[in-house]
């Protein structure tokens, strides 16, 4: 009798074994197309079996526990190179935005303006006394400081675009390390119960490879499963469950830093003071927007108000050696507010040149009106190497800017390409280890299915076993 009911017992067991695999297939059918999600299998154990004499009679089976299928290697790989993606991805972004202000093609930018000013110097060498050749130059010359404030302002403007963004970057980092440690907590108390977070654990790796995209991150997990989570070298995000957020604030300009814009800050505790951490956050979306902010983009500002304040300063040095038309000294014919800072922003046309025409100098003698030696070596100034060290002439220099920005895009575009490829050949790994198979799902579950159909057969013997032995008395 006793092993009859024994016979009952294992089919149960066997029945239930079933609905459990049947449960993970279900589970992992359900979230083949999940981010992050690995797939879980159910291990089984066999049951202790009992004595009879010498004789061990087995018990059946029992499950051990649902795993997942992960590799820690190629997860972390992931993060790895999700970081550099991220790290390219911004950077190539913001150079193609940066190429556009120097597109020569498409605007009518420096390069034309400086031509025309040239041009227009030209003309006025030929007809000294012509009102409609000081008319050109003085529009022309208007025209190109005009163009050096576009430049200027369209540069600042992707600077603060970049500010912007470092915002709306610091709060997803909140975001996710608030969630990470929500997670930490997750985790621990499922696995002292004895169980296995495994959902817990994918929805925290995919959390981790996320804000690697984003900033460069080290982290490690404890013994406890407890994850720690570092941003650049000292920004402690997450320990355990608790979790630091970042802030972002705008600072005094430095060296690399414009005016006013905006830093990254890390407080340890809430009453500790914040510390920047700004230069330490090289890696992913954060460091691909602050290198083009605070080193290509700056290194542009530089460039144009050299240019600017030379281009001004060598004309300006012309202009006041010449006579205008009512036989005085020549002013300056550029101004500026700051001298050389920010020159490209603040140059403008002297106002009297604005006024009247007849401001400009273009004789080199009082009493002169066919005099046009000024005029001559303003136009000859297209010639001259004034820039970089007198080594370079203004559209030598200019030339250069623009081809160095282009190849810094292409550069960029083709590697961004390149490390999209290698993330996505990873993913595809990682997706062949840890992904759900629909086919292998399927096998799966007719086998559950078929295994669940003869522990019901198993049962119904023994039940009929059991109604045999208690009829016997009727005979």
């Amino acid at each position: 009798m006793s092993r009859i009911w024994s016979m009952m017992d294992v089919g149960k067991r066997s029945m239930m074994n079933s609905q459990t695999g049947l449960q993970t297939v279900s589970h992992n059918i359900a979230n083949r197309t999940t981010e992050g999600y690995s797939r879980q299998n159910v291990t089984f154990k066999t049951n202790e079996p009992v004595g009879f004499g010498n004789t061990r009679v087995g018990m059946g089976a029992r499950p051990g526990e649902i795993t997942r299928t992960n590799n820690h290697y190629i997860e972390k790989q992931l993060e790895r190179e999700g970081n550099q993606l991220g790290f390219l991805d911004s950077r190539s972004e913001l150079l193609g935005r940066v190429e556009e202000v120097y597109n020569e093609q498409v605007n009518k930018g420096l390069n034309h303006a400086m031509s025309d000013v040239f041009n227009a110097f030209r003309e006025l060498s030929n007809n000294p006394e012509s009102l409609a050749a000081r008319t050109l130059v003085k529009e022309s010359t208007h025209f190109l400081a005009q163009d050096f404030h576009r430049v200027s302002k369209q540069l600042n403007e992707i600077q603060n675009d970049v500010d912007f963004r470092l915002t709306t970057k610091v709060e997803e980092i909140n975001q996710l390390t608030k969630e990470i440690s929500q997670l930490n907590e997750k985790v621990q108390v499922v696995e002292l119960n004895g169980g296995v977070a495994n959902d817990e654990r994918d929805r925290r790796d995919l959390l981790v490879k996320k804000l690697g995209e984003v900033v460069n991150i080290r982290y490690a997990e404890g013994k406890d499963g407890q994850l720690t989570i570092t941003a650049g070298n000292t920004a402690v995000l997450v320990s355990g469950f608790s979790q630091r957020d970042l802030y972002v604030m705008s600072t005094p300009k430095e060296n690399g830093k414009k005016e006013g814009s905006f830093e990254i800050f890390y407080k340890s505790m809430d009453e500790s003071t914040p510390i920047n951490v700004t230069r330490q956050l090289t890696g992913g979306h954060i460091g691909g927007l602050l290198e083009v902010r605070d080193q290509t983009i700056e290194s542009l500002h530089e460039q144009m108000n050299d240019m600017a304040y030379t281009m001004g300063l060598e004309t300006n040095k012309i202009h006041r050696e010449g006579f205008n038309r009512y036989n005085q000294k020549g002013e300056d014919f550029f101004q500026f507010s700051n001298g050389i800072e920010n020159a490209a922003e603040s140059i403008k046309v002297n106002q009297g040149i604005l006024e009247d025409v007849g401001q400009i100098a273009a004789s080199g003698a009082p009493n002169s009106p066919g005099d046009n030696r000024i005029a001559n070596m303003l136009s000859a100034l297209q010639y001259k190497p004034i820039l970089n060290q007198e080594t370079a002439t203004a559209d030598e220099f200019y030339s250069s800017i623009v081809g160095k920005i282009g190849i810094e895009s292409q550069r960029s575009i083709s590697a961004h390409a390149a490390q999209k490829d290698i993330y996505n050949q990873i993913k595809n790994v990682r997706e062949s280890v840890s992904g759900v198979s629909l086919d292998e799902e399927t096998t799966k579950m007719i086998e559950y299915q078929k295994a669940f159909d003869a522990s019901a057969r198993i049962i119904r013997a023994a039940d009929e076993m059991m109604d045999t032995v208690l009829n016997l008395r009727r005979f």
